[in-house]
């Protein structure tokens, strides 16, 4: 019988059952995401900024495929928490969830990221999309489409504050007023918004980057004043993420932005874990073991020979490498190895005999697997081909001895965002708790998804 590290799923149907079998002997990998957890993280951070009545709408920022999680699911999640606007960097995202069924009646949808000849700015405006624009260029192509559809364009005033990325700066900020003032008389555009983005809003323990933050603040507000001495003033501003959101009250405004502290995890390791925050990770990523074997002392792993076994031990294939998206930094290294240095690869959760343990990838990850050192002999863990491991997941307390993202990201030297923001597509996603959707709701999703 084979051992199986993951949680037990709860799956309420026959054709769930079917879903998860099918799933499983369609890849050895899937990707478990939480509808309810995304749904109370949402609720949760909707509580934060005051209550759906304080004045503070939350958006669901739901770009690059809701961070891997899957866009519509995710969407539709966010909005059964009470968020009432959905944020996408790419316009073909906020097309994909106006055609999935995500009204303007129900969904604002903001799209930020384009050039300015290429944009499809009618099929945007024609959808009841807002759209920013930190460009001059950006301005003069959405007045134009706005003009060829005969309705005016919803636009957000993006203005750079000190990140350095999109957005006005302050010294051609008049250039793009004076369009705007003109744009909006003759009815082509109509100002919603002003927002930026914070640099290091994520970093408290830092009193040079909290000084950053508040310089940040301060040139928003002199954006703000700017914009209603020209007689386009925003009718909402928004500059909180995730950590803004939650410790930074004084710039929730009307809207804040929470990426992802929808998914279940905090900014940086700096502002805690997630569980500090009341929320919960959303995906468990899990997989089915490949060979298993016994391997004397001395033996090489992987390539480059950076693994040595230091005595008989048994090994698994972990059928997951870097075409998952799985990170080659977070290969494993041991001093036996042809390096000479110990570098911990990616932690995994294994069920054995007497219990869950975490091991360690050994070697270099591979296109399309990685391999763990048991650390002991298969036969007398319980270990065989066919076991189902879990890579990260909520974590669940230390006694579980399950790794989350964040455990993953200090093993590949990154954040936890590009962790779950990297996996493939071709790793299935499967979704628990689609019973906390509208029948309607559910009706959006690809049924054989659904547990």
């Amino acid at each position: 019988m084979n051992l199986n590290a993951a949680p037990k799923w709860r799956i309420t149907s026959e054709q769930g059952k079917r879903n998860y079998e099918n799933a499983c002997h369609t890849y050895p990998a899937q990707a478990i995401v939480d509808l309810k957890a995304l749904r109370d993280n949402m609720a949760h951070m909707i509580d934060m900024v005051g209550g759906p009545h304080s004045g503070t709408a939350v958006m669901g920022v739901v770009k690059a495929d809701a961070y891997g999680h899957g866009l519509v699911p995710t969407a539709l999640a966010a909005l059964a928490g009470g968020a009432t606007w959905l944020g996408t960097a790419q316009s073909h995202e906020a097309l994909v969830l106006r055609r999935a069924g995500i009204g303007s009646d129900r969904a604002h949808i903001l799209t930020w990221l384009y050039n300015g000849e290429q944009v499809p700015a009618d099929r945007l405006i024609t959808n009841d999309i807002d759209i920013s624009v930190g460009s001059l260029e950006g301005i003069d192509e959405i007045a134009a489409a706005a003009r060829s559809v005969g309705k005016p364009a919803r636009v957000h005033v993006k203005v750079d504050t000190g990140f350095g990325r999109n957005g006005f700066t302050p010294q051609i900020f008049d250039q793009a007023l004076e369009k705007l003032e003109k744009y909006t008389a003759e009815g082509s555009i109509q100002v919603i918004g002003q927002w930026s983005h914070l640099a290091v809003a994520d970093a408290p323990d830092n009193p040079d980057f909290v000084e950053a933050t508040e310089m940040q603040i301060r040139t928003f507000n002199e954006f703000t004043a700017r914009m209603e001495k020209a007689g386009v003033p925003p009718q909402i501003r928004h500059l909180a993420n995730t950590a803004a959101t939650f410790d930074r009250p004084d710039i929730h405004f009307e809207l804040t932005r929470p990426g992802i502290g929808l998914y279940g995890y905090e900014p940086d390791p700096a502002m805690g874990e997630p569980s500090d925050w009341g929320i919960t990770p959303a995906m468990t990523l899990q997989a089915q073991l490949g060979t298993v074997k016994d391997l004397e002392a001395g033996h090489g792993i992987s390539y480059g020979r950076t693994y040595i076994t230091e005595e008989d031990t048994s090994t698994a294939i972990m059928p997951l490498g870097y075409a998952d998206g799985i990170h080659r930094s977070a290969s494993g290294f041991n001093t036996a190895g042809a390096r000479h240095q110990i570098h911990m690869g990616g932690p995994v959760r294994i069920m054995t005999s007497n219990g869950p343990r975490l091991v360690r990838v050994s070697g270099r990850v591979c296109m399309d697997q990685c391999i763990l050192d048991l650390r002991g002999k298969a036969s007398d863990l319980g270990v065989s081909e066919g076991d189902t491991v879990v890579l990260f997941g909520p974590g669940r307390g230390e006694a579980f001895a399950e790794p989350t993202a964040d455990d993953w990201a200090r093993a590949a030297d990154t954040i936890s965002y590009e962790i779950f923001t990297c996996l493939r597509n071709r790793i299935p996603r499967l979704y628990l708790n689609s019973d906390i959707l509208p029948e309607s709701d559910r009706a959006m999703l690809d049924p054989t998804t659904l547990l």
